[in-house]
C-alpha cells in the first residue's frame, strides 16, 4: 500500500520552546532547573537504584539459599518415610507368608482348595466344611496379634474359597485387585494399595459400611511340590499404620506427607480434612474421609482464603506434584512452588514406588518456608524508604520547577481559553486526558477539543495522540469523523478539535431501542464501508470497529447518517514507526468484535479484518446481543477462534433479508480468504440487497422527529443515551462520560 503522506508542520508544535519565557519571571529559575537535571538527580537515583539493585540481588540470593536448603531437607524427610514406609511394607509381606507357611494353616487351606478343585463348590459347602472352621481357628492366632481385621483366600481361578465376610464366598477377585493377586499367584509376597472394599466392612467409627478403605498383605500358599495353589490375604485398615508411618516425619506447622495412586488420588488420611471439610473438598460430615475421596488437583485458586475454583473439580489439572509424580514415575523436588490440591502455594518433593502402584510425598506451606526470606524484604524494604525519603529532600527543589510549569498549563484550563478556543465545559473523561464542548473564537461554530491532562504528559502520550490525530486528519470521507486543527498552545498543553456530534453510538441505540430492521441495518453498514473504503486505500486499518464507536446522527438535514469514530488503534500498514508504538506483537481491539487472526497472529490482520468486526456489527444491530458472549474474556476469545456463530435467523422474530444474513456470516468467517476481500465489495453487495423490512428516508425523519417533540431531527438535550461527542472519550479510552444536561 502507498505510504501515508506526511502533514505539514503545525506551528503551534514549535511553540513549546516558548516555555522558557514564560519562567523567566522566576528569576533564573530556567537554568538552575536544567543544573538540577543534570546534578542534582544523578546522586539520590545512583543510591536508590544501587540499593535496589543489592536489595534485589540480596532477596534472590537468600531465597535462593533458602529453597536449595528447603530441598535437602524435602529430600531427606521424603527419603525417611519411603524408608520407613518400605520396612513395615516388607514386614507385612513377611508376615503374610508365615502364615502362609505354618503347617496347619497350610493344611486347612489347601484342603479347602481341593473341595472347590473345579471351581463348582457351592457357597454352603465351603462355608460349613470342617477345614474352613480350621482355617479360621488357625487364622485368628494371626489376626489378633498383628491388629489385622480379617482374612481373605483366593484360588488360582480367582475364586474366593474363604474369607471373613461370609458374603465375598464364592465371589471372584474385582477387576482392579486382579493385578495385585495376578503377581502374588506368581510366588512373590506383596502388600496393596488402598482400595474400596465392595462388602460391609468394620469402619474407623464402629460401624459398619461398604467402601471402606482397605489394604492386603498377601502371599502364596504352595502344595506340597512348591506348587502356588491360592493366596492368603489379611485385611489392613490404611487409615491406622499405614497413615501413622507417613505422619512420623512430619515437620513444620503445614508440612504433610501422603500417598497417592497414578491416578492422582489420596490413599492415606490427610492432616488438613477438618480443612478441606469447611472449603468444601468433602462433605462435612462425620464419616467423610480424604483417603480415596480427594484428588490432587489444582483448583487455581486459594481455597483456604475463601476464593472459588472457575473450573469444577473433574475439570481441573492435577497438581505439578501429582502430575510429575505420575507421568514421570521417579524422584523428584520442586523447592520453587506451586498449588497443592487446597490451592496452598507449596513446596514438596515426590518418589514413585512401582512393586506397588502409589507415590509418597511430602509438602510444605512456602510461606512458612520463606519467612526469613519476608524478614529481609521488610528490612530491605525500611532501608529503602528512608532512603527515598532523603532522595525526596533533594528533589524537592527539582519538582518545584516540574510544579510551577504544571500550573501554568492547568491556569490556561480554568481560564477556559485554548488558543483559538473557548471551552465551556467538560463532555468526556478518561485516563489519559479530557473531552471538552468548546467554540472557536471566530467561527462560533461548536467543537469538541481533546486534550491531555497537564499532569499526565508524557513524551509517549504525546507521540500517540500526535499519531492518532496524524493519521485521522489523512481521511476525509463525509461518514469520518472530521479533524479540525490539533497542536500545543504557548503554554505546552497538546490538544486536537474535531466536529461535535449529537446523537447516539451504534450501542446506545440498540440498548435503547432494540434490535434494528434490516433495512436501516444495510443502510448503516453502507456508509461505513464508505469510510473504510477511504481509510483501507490509504494504507490504514482502523482494528477497533465496534458499535461504540459508530456514532447514527442528523447532518446537513441527513437523518441517519453515520461517522465512524476512534481511529486510536488505527495501524498504517506500511509505517514502522506505528507498528512500535502500537505494539504490532499484541492483541489490540475489543474481544467482542475481535477477528480471529488479530487473537493469533496480529501480523497477519489486514483490511479483512475490519469486515470481521464489521459484520460483529451487523450482526449486533439486528439480533441485540454480540456474535458471542462468555462469562470471560478467554472465553470469547477463544470462540472467536474457534466457534461459528449462530444464524441469525435462528434468534431474531422479525423478518430479516436472507442476503443480509448470507453477507454477514461470511463477514464473520475464521479465514479472511472466505469473508468479502475489501469494503468496496461488501458496499456493492449491500447496494444491490432487498431488505425484507424496508427503512425509507420518512421512516428516518418520522423516528429522529419523534425524539424530540419539537421536530428538531436531534436528541433531546437531555436524553439519557451517551449523545454528544461519545467517540471522543472511547478515542481515548473514556469511561465517564456523561449527557449535557
Amino acid at each position: 500500500m502507498a505510504k501515508s503522506p506526511r502533514l505539514p508542520n503545525n506551528p503551534r508544535l514549535s511553540a513549546a520552546g516558548k516555555l522558557r519565557s514564560h519562567f523567566g519571571r522566576f528569576g533564573g529559575l530556567t537554568m538552575s532547573r536544567g543544573w538540577l537535571r543534570r546534578h542534582v538527580w544523578v546522586a539520590p537515583l545512583l543510591g536508590l537504584v544501587t540499593l535496589l539493585v543489592a536489595g534485589t540481588w540480596m532477596r534472590g540470593h537468600v531465597e535462593r539459599a533458602i529453597e536449595d536448603q528447603a530441598q535437602a531437607q524435602l529430600t531427606a524427610l521424603l527419603d525417611a518415610d519411603v524408608k520407613a514406609l518400605k520396612l513395615w511394607l516388607k514386614s507385612e509381606a513377611e508376615n503374610a507368608q508365615a502364615a502362609a507357611d505354618d503347617p496347619e494353616v497350610r493344611k486347612a487351606l489347601l484342603t479347602l482348595v481341593e473341595i472347590d478343585k473345579d471351581g463348582t463348590a457351592d457357597v454352603a459347602t465351603l462355608l460349613q466344611a470342617p477345614a474352613a472352621k480350621e482355617l479360621a481357628a488357625q487364622l485368628k492366632q494371626w489376626t489378633e496379634p498383628l491388629g489385622y481385621s480379617g482374612y481373605t483366600v483366593i484360588d488360582i481361578r480367582n475364586r474366593l474359597v474363604a474369607s471373613t465376610v461370609e458374603s465375598m464366598v464364592g465371589q471372584h477377585a474385582r477387576t482392579d485387585y486382579l493385578q495385585f493377586v495376578t503377581e502374588v499367584l506368581k510366588g512373590k509376597s506383596l502388600v496393596s494399595r488402598p482400595f474400596p472394599s465392595l462388602s460391609v466392612q468394620p469402619d474407623e467409627w464402629g460401624g459398619m459400611s461398604a467402601g471402606v478403605p482397605v489394604m492386603f498383605a498377601a502371599a502364596p500358599v504352595r502344595d506340597d511340590a512348591g506348587q502356588v495353589m491360592a493366596v492368603l490375604g489379611f485385611r489392613i485398615r490404611p487409615d491406622q499404620e499405614f497413615t501413622e508411618i507417613l505422619n512420623t516425619a512430619r515437620f513444620g506447622e503445614t508440612g504433610e506427607a501422603y500417598a497417592f495412586d497414578s491416578e492422582g488420588l489420596f490413599l492415606s488420611r490427610s492432616r488438613f480434612e477438618d480443612q478441606m471439610k469447611e472449603i468444601g473438598l468433602l462433605a462435612d460430615q462425620l464419616r467423610s474421609r480424604s483417603v480415596l475421596s480427594v484428588e490432587l488437583r489444582d483448583p487455581g485458586v486459594d481455597m483456604t482464603r475463601g476464593e472459588k475454583p472457575n473450573l469444577r473439580r473433574s475439570e481441573q489439572p492435577l497438581t505439578t506434584l501429582a502430575k510429575s509424580a505420575t507421568t514421570e514415575k521417579k524422584k523428584g523436588v520442586n523447592a520453587v512452588g506451586y498449588r497443592d490440591y487446597r490451592g496452598v502455594p507449596t513446596v514438596g518433593a515426590w518418589d514413585w514406588l512401582p512393586d506397588y502402584g502409589m507415590g509418597v510425598a511430602v509438602e510444605m506451606d512456602r510461606d512458612e518456608l520463606l519467612r526469613p526470606v519476608y524478614i529481609v524484604r521488610r528490612v530491605f524494604w525500611a532501608l529503602f524508604a528512608l532512603l527515598a525519603a532523603l532522595t525526596l529532600g533533594l528533589l524537592a527543589f527539582t519538582l518545584l520547577a516540574g510544579r510551577l510549569e504544571r500550573r501554568v498549563r492547568e491556569a490556561v484550563l480554568a481560564a477556559g481559553k485554548l488558543g483559538q478556543y473557548a471551552l465551556e465545559e467538560k463532555i468526556g473523561e478518561g485516563g489519559m486526558g479530557s473531552v471538552y464542548k468548546a467554540r472557536h473564537a471566530l467561527l462560533r461554530r461548536p467543537t469538541a477539543v481533546k486534550l491531555l491532562e497537564p499532569r499526565k504528559t508524557t513524551e509517549l502520550a504525546v507521540a500517540r495522540f500526535e499519531r492518532e490525530v496524524q493519521l485521522t486528519s489523512q481521511l476525509n470521507h463525509p461518514n469520518t469523523i472530521t479533524i479540525y486543527d490539533y497542536g500545543r498552545t504557548d503554554e505546552g498543553v497538546f490538544y486536537y478539535a474535531m466536529e461535535y456530534l449529537d446523537g447516539f453510538s451504534l450501542q446506545s441505540l440498540v440498548e435503547r431501542f432494540g434490535p434494528q430492521p434490516d433495512g436501516r441495518v444495510i443502510q448503516i453498514l453502507s456508509q461505513v464501508c464508505g469510510s473504510l473504503l477511504e481509510a483501507h486505500t490509504a494504507g490504514l486499518m482502523h482494528r477497533d470497529i465496534k458499535p461504540a464507536n459508530i456514532m447514527i446522527t442528523c447532518r446537513g438535514g441527513v437523518r441517519d447518517f453515520v461517522k465512524l469514530l476512534d481511529f486510536g488503534l488505527v495501524k498504517a500498514t506500511d509505517s514502522r514507526r506505528e507498528t512500535q508504538l502500537t505494539a504490532a506483537d499484541s492483541i489490540t481491539g475489543t474481544p467482542l468484535y475481535l477477528p480471529p487472526e488479530c487473537i493469533q497472529d496480529p501480523d497477519q490482520a489486514d483490511a479483512r479484518s475490519d469486515l470481521y468486526s464489521l459484520g460483529g456489527v451487523g450482526y449486533f444491530l439486528l439480533t441485540g446481543r454480540p456474535v458471542f458472549e462468555a462469562a470471560s474474556v478467554l472465553e470469547i476469545i477463544r470462540r472467536q477462534v474457534e466457534t461459528p456463530p449462530q444464524a441469525i435467523s435462528e434468534i431474531v422474530r422479525r423478518p430479516v433479508s436472507p442476503e443480509l444474513e448470507k453477507l454477514l456470516l461470511s463477514c464473520l468467517a475464521k479465514s479472511p480468504a472466505d469473508r468479502p476481500q475489501s469494503a468496496a465489495i461488501m458496499a456493492e453487495t449491500l447496494r444491490t440487497m432487498q431488505p425484507l423490512d424496508p427503512w425509507s428516508l420518512d421512516d428516518a425523519h418520522q423516528w429522529w422527529s419523534a425524539l424530540q417533540p419539537g421536530g428538531s431531527g436531534s436528541p433531546t438535550a437531555n436524553s439519557d443515551t451517551v449523545t454528544r461527542n461519545v467517540e471522543m472519550g472511547a478515542t481515548m479510552g473514556f469511561t465517564n462520560i456523561r449527557s449535557m444536561d
